[in-house]
Formats: structure tokens, sequence, C-alpha cells
């Protein structure tokens, strides 16, 4: 596992749609203070110009927490402000090309939703991280909860990647999860909607915390 792989743990951020950069900064801020290492920055509906705009405004919120950027779906972007990786789901083009133009050192994270087949093939294409899910019912996507939660120990018993799980998160559900193997939460609503985003970000680090 690489250095930059070793990192994908915890609190694994993703961005709500957000067209107010602002707001964005301020909310993920707060996510960043409250011990998330990782934010992926995800913006299904903002113009390009604007998802370049936020996406330079969130690495340099991220550096100065000494934290990781990855951006959803988007190379060119990843690329424009420096990011630390990118995210890539079924519809996104993965193999050699996306590696040799991202460069030596950079992340790149699948969605394989419930299928230990596509994260193995992933993996053998080069994927630094896989993602399964949803496991839970989320905002995001209400139709996309039931992944087996044993999914992840199988995972982690074969692929020598982070595991990261995502869909319907919250620190109560995820604990399971955890227990599971999964090396990393991604989480939408649970950490964005929250009355105090630092908090909530505390209280799923707290989970990681609680293994040792």
């Amino acid at each position: 596992m690489s250095r930059e792989s070793a990192r994908v743990r915890g609190l694994y951020a993703v961005t709500p749609d957000l067209a107010d950069t602002a707001r964005l900064v301020t909310l993920v801020s707060a996510a960043l203070q409250g011990g998330a290492g990782i934010v992926q920055y995800r913006n299904k509906v903002a113009a390009p110009e604007l998802k370049l705009e936020q996406a330079r405004a969130l690495k340099s919120a991220c550096v100065r927490h000494g934290a990781m950027l990855i951006v959803n779906d988007d190379v060119e972007i990843a690329l424009a402000v420096d990011a630390d990786g990118v995210h890539l789901g079924r519809d996104d083009s993965f193999g050699p090309d996306v590696r040799k133009r991202l460069g030596p050192g950079k992340l790149i994270g699948v969605s394989c939703y419930r299928s230990l087949e596509r994260a193995r093939s992933a993996v053998a294409e080069g994927a630094d991280h896989v993602a399964f899910g949803g496991f839970f019912p989320s905002q995001v996507k209400p139709g996309a909860g039931g992944a087996p939660i044993e999914l992840l120990s199988q995972a982690k018993s074969e692929l020598e990647v982070p595991v990261v799980a995502i869909g319907g998160i919250t620190p109560e559900n995820g604990k399971a999860l955890v227990a599971a193997g999964a090396d990393a939460l991604a989480v939408i609503t649970a950490l964005f909607t929250a009355p105090d985003v630092a908090a909530a970000a505390a209280q799923f680090n707290a989970l990681y915390d609680a293994q040792h």
C-alpha cells in the first residue's frame, strides 16, 4: 500500500451540491476542523467554471488542514487544481491513460457498488482504493441502500487497498461498517446537515479512535 493510500482512513467527507462557494468552503472547513482527512469534491449540477472555482477553494482549505482533496468524476479539474486524486464511478473510463495523465503519487478511487468482482478488476487496473455501497438509504440516493455489510470484510480479506463505505452512514450505523473493515466512511448528509459540522466530523472519527 502506498503512503498516499494509507491516508484513506477515517471520515471521508463528500461535498453536497452547493452553488455558494463561500458556504461550501465554510462547511468543509468545519469538517476539516473536526478531523476529516479526505474531502471529495462532488457537484453533479454545477457548470464547469463553478466546479473549477470551488475545487480551487477546497484545495486551499485542504492544504491549510493537511488533508487530501479528491475530485469526483473529473480528471481535468483534478489536474487543474493539483488535487490529490480522482474518484471514478460506473460511467467513468478507467485504465492506464488515467494513471498516466494524473502521474505518480495521485490517488484513484473507484466506486464498486455491491460488486466484489468490479473491485478486483479496479485494483488489477491500478485503483488505490475502492468504495462499496450504498449500505443504507440516503437523501442523495434514496433507493441505493441494502449492500451487504459482509462485503466489506470479504473485500478486506482479499484486496490490499483501503476499502471505503458509502450510503446513508451516520455515527450510529457506521459502527458496524467500521467493525466489518471499512477503512473510511464516505459521508455527505449526516455530516453537512448536522447542526455542528465539526462535532459531527469528530463523532465519525471517534469510531476509528475506538479501535485502538
